[in-house]
């Protein structure tokens, strides 16, 4: 009987260990699946990473301008400007004063390259006007041989002006960001105007002369002393229909030996454009 009892429990103890260490088994199996797959896990990730930073960026495909409806494109074609004008150069007693403006009126037709039509060249008629201010001081275009500013501290003046008017032919090339809407688009233009000049007079009103009289007017035309041709260097920036515009002009005011030399008129301002 003890002998029976004494292999009942060595059995009994046998069994406890070998349950032990099937359990330690199981948990270093678990512990082992579990690390395998954090690790398998990660190694993902990471691959998933390399591929996202290894990815090509996409292109952008170009625009195909000749399956885009331009037939309604706006452009820049009635165009007025309205700035400050001013003369560089010329003697130093010879300077405007005063609120000094010009005004231009053009039509241009708008032709757009073909290959890109966010370029393209405007051209068509126009005329330029210049009102240049002058306080105590007049301007005889009436003598014959050249145009003669005289120093006046007699006369009040309202207003005494020189006003020149030429009908032009301006070019320009064109840049629009977006051609298709010209009317929210970014737009650039360079070009050159050139022009006959039309008129030419001085336009006074007198407030009081050495007479005593006043409260008149008196306007002189002549443009005999001035250069009948002008070419004028032209550029504007914008957004939609407006947009700043300069000019200088490249040739002089008067001819030369018919008036002061070196007079060149510029104008800085507002563009509106479109139709």
């Amino acid at each position: 009987m003890k002998r029976i009892i004494a292999a009942l429990l060595f059995i009994f103890a046998g069994t406890v260990v070998l349950a032990q260490d099937s359990t330690k088994t199981e948990k270093k199996d678990r512990k082992a699946k579990k690390e395998a797959k954090v690790k398998a896990q990660k190694i993902v990730k990471e691959e998933e990473v390399l591929v996202v930073k290894t990815k090509e960026p996409k292109s952008k495909t170009p625009v195909d301008w000749t399956k885009v409806d331009l037939s309604k494109r706006t452009a820049d074609h009635f165009m007025i400007q309205y700035g400050l004008a001013g003369w560089s150069g010329g003697p130093d007693n010879i300077k405007p004063q005063g609120f000094s403006r010009s005004f231009n009126m053009h039509f241009l037709f708008d032709f757009p390259f073909k290959t890109n039509p966010k370029l393209s060249v405007g051209i068509g008629p126009g005329i330029g006007t210049d009102n240049i201010f002058f306080e105590n001081s007049t301007i005889n275009i009436r003598n014959r041989n050249q145009a003669l500013f005289v120093r006046d501290t007699i006369t009040k003046y309202k207003k005494y002006k020189l006003q020149t008017a030429y009908l032009e032919l301006p070019v320009e090339l064109r840049y629009s960001s977006n051609p298709a809407n010209m009317n929210k688009s970014f737009k650039f233009a360079v070009g050159a105007k050139i022009g006959t000049l039309v008129t030419a007079k001085t336009k006074a009103k007198v407030d009081l002369d050495q007479a005593g009289d006043g409260g008149y007017i008196t306007k002189t035309n002549a443009k005999r002393h001035f250069s009948g041709t002008r070419l004028v260097g032209t550029m504007r920036v914008g957004l939609g229909n407006v947009s700043l515009f300069g000019t200088y002009t490249v040739t002089e005011l008067f001819k030369e030996g018919f008036g002061p030399a070196g007079i060149r008129p510029y104008t800085i301002g507002l563009t509106i454009s479109g139709l």
